[in-house]
């Protein structure tokens, strides 16, 4: 190891691709590059960092692609954070966003101390999560499909005058 410095590491995660910057302790920030976001990409990233330092710091931003990331680079030992993107601080008038320059922000914000970690649910807490949202959707979904019906019905000139709770009686 050449250096045991802190590694600060700015991650800007899509679908298909990681947008990965760094640090070396107060050093300046670079850019290592676009990765994919297989296993093996990860793998091949953990090996490239831990080669740089010892103590390696870890954020990026939580989004759509859930907490997959957070718990394999866990595994590796890093110190992963997954902070919230309405929390990260920005300069006023700062419009321009891309991939670069926001690994390159997280990498600074990171390093300054300026950013909140989400809490990142338990693999239990997130199955039950979304078993829980999926119920949500489906009964928002029956009961859209219950109000087409009734309008569809109701346009052709079929009412029904007793209560419509949608029991045996209604049916």
């Amino acid at each position: 190891m050449e250096n045991d410095s802190t590694l600060y590491v700015g991650l800007d995660v899509h679908k298909e691709s990681i947008t990965v910057a760094y640090a070396l302790g107060t050093g300046e920030v670079e850019l290592l590059g676009k990765i994919g976001t297989t296993k093996t990409d990860i793998e091949r990233l953990s090996k490239r960092l831990q080669s740089k330092a010892r103590r390696i710091h870890i954020v990026y931003e939580a989004g759509p692609c859930g907490y997959g990331l957070y718990r394999q680079l866990m595994q590796k030992e890093f110190d992963c954070m997954v902070c919230a993107p309405s929390l990260i601080p920005k300069k006023p008038g700062d419009r321009v966003k891309t991939d670069r320059r926001d690994a390159i922000k997280l990498v600074r914000s990171l390093r300054a101390g300026d950013l909140s970690p989400v809490y990142v649910p338990s693999v239990e807490d997130e199955a039950f999560r979304d078993l829980a949202r999926a119920w949500v959707s489906a009964k928002d979904d029956l009961q859209r499909a219950r109000q087409r019906l009734k309008a569809f019905l109701l346009s052709h000139g079929v009412r029904y005058n007793g209560r419509a709770d949608w029991g045996p009686m209604h049916r």
